[in-house]
């Protein structure tokens, strides 16, 4: 199922192209050609359990500014906004995003085509809670650690980073880049707060997949203005 994305991944990180593959791979699948091992044609799991308490926290729900990072298809961002966030969600992919707006049609999510390494300069600081699932760790050596330092500063004062993502216990590991994707140290986690955020929860399980990943759920926070 990973192989034409594996293979695609791997160009990529070593053609200095960290992200172009993301169209490559959503084309090809939109034309039959390749499978999105990430698209499961539903919300992430493990964002609407951890959104079940974050409405009654405040976090999630009417009023709250959301930005999705690399939303694909569309199935976070349309699940955040029947929340009744004020959804903003993007994808390098073009492919993705068009099939993101024919998929969800009626859903009040601006969905637009932009780039985790260029970002527009007018997200900084603008957004309540900014959800990054599966994104960081589908990218290779320097364009990850760039990707990382963008995070924070999207986030609003008061606002929510969420992090959900491959883990991995092992401090300092060997990555093949054959093998896309490259599961998150806690040191590479924990760097997600930048010089801005705090972390608020960090929590490492086992999933329900056969056999189970090991994942992460963080949260990191922007003191209030």
């Amino acid at each position: 199922m990973r192989r034409r994305a594996r293979q695609l991944a791997a160009q990529a990180a070593e053609s200095g192209d960290p992200a172009g593959w993301f169209e490559t791979l959503y084309a090809e699948a939109r034309d039959g050609q390749a499978v999105v091992p990430w698209d499961d044609r539903q919300p992430n799991p493990h964002l609407t359990q951890w959104a079940k308490t974050a409405a009654e926290r405040g976090i999630a729900g009417p009023g709250r500014r959301a930005l999705v990072v690399g939303c694909g298809v569309g199935g976070d961002p349309a699940f955040l906004a029947d929340l009744g966030c004020q959804v903003t969600a993007f994808d390098v992919s073009p492919t993705a995003i068009a099939e993101a707006r024919e998929r969800f049609p009626d859903e009040p999510v601006d969905y637009q085509v932009a780039d985790l390494l260029a970002l527009p300069p007018e997200w900084q600081g603008t957004f309540d809670l900014v959800a990054e699932i599966y994104t960081v760790q589908a990218l290779y050596g320097p364009a990850r650690a760039a990707a990382t330092r963008a995070l924070p500063g999207l986030v609003a004062d008061g606002g929510t980073l969420l992090v959900i993502a491959r883990a991995t216990d092992d401090p300092d590991p060997v990555r093949d880049p054959a093998l896309m994707p490259w599961p998150l140290t806690r040191r590479e986690l924990e760097s997600m707060a930048g010089t801005t955020l705090t972390p608020r929860t960090i929590e490492q399980f086992l999933d329900d997949e056969a056999p189970p990943k090991l994942r992460w759920c963080a949260e990191f926070t922007r003191p209030a203005a």
